[in-house]
C-alpha cells in the first residue's frame, strides 16, 4: 500500500507545525498506523531554516512525553506536488501556500488542520509565539485534539 504523505505548515516551522507533525505521528503510533503515513512540516516564510523547534515548544511538548525532533524548513513548490494533504494552521498559511500552486489539484490538497474540529470548525490555531506557557499548552491541545481527528479521517480501517 502506498503510504499517505501527509504535511503540516506554519509560518516559522518552529511553533505549531512541528508540534503538529510530532503528535500526528504520536497518534498514528497509538493506532499501529505509523507505516502508512509519510509527514513532514514547514513554514512559509524560511526565516527560521535550519532551526530546531522553539525551546518553549519542546519543553511544552516534553512535559507531555512527547518529543520533537524537527529542523526547521521553508514549503517548496515541489511539495505541493509531493505532498497529499497540506494541513495549514491558519488563514494567513493557507493564503500563502496557495501562491505558490500551478494547479487546482495543489489547491484541492490544502486543508485548514480545524476543519473538523467539533467546536471551532475552520478556526485558526493561533500563533504562541508571543504569548506565555498558557499559550503554548493551548496550543499543545488543540493540536493534540485535531491531528487525532485527522488520523480517524485518514486510516483506512478502523484500528
Amino acid at each position: 500500500m502506498k503510504k499517505k504523505k501527509i504535511l503540516f505548515v506554519c509560518l516559522g516551522n518552529i511553533c505549531r507545525s512541528p508540534l503538529a507533525e510530532a503528535l500526528f505521528l504520536q497518534a498514528l503510533s497509538d493506532a499501529g498506523a505509523e507505516d502508512l503515513f509519510e509527514v513532514d512540516s514547514c513554514g512559509t516564510n524560511g526565516q527560521h531554516d535550519g532551526e530546531e523547534a522553539d525551546p518553549r515548544t519542546r519543553n511544552n511538548a516534553a512535559s507531555h512525553g512527547i518529543s520533537i525532533d524537527h529542523r526547521s524548513r521553508k514549503i517548496t513548490p515541489m511539495d505541493l506536488d509531493y505532498f497529499d494533504l497540506v494541513l495549514v494552521m491558519d488563514e494567513n498559511n493557507r493564503r500563502t501556500v496557495e501562491l505558490l500552486c500551478t494547479t487546482s489539484q495543489q489547491r484541492l490538497k490544502i486543508k485548514k488542520l480545524r476543519a473538523f474540529d467539533p467546536l471551532f470548525p475552520m478556526d485558526d490555531v493561533g500563533d504562541p509565539w508571543f504569548g506565555g506557557e498558557a499559550g503554548f499548552e493551548l496550543t499543545y491541545h488543540i493540536l493534540q485534539e485535531n491531528t487525532a481527528l485527522w488520523v480517524q479521517r485518514l486510516l483506512p480501517y478502523p484500528r
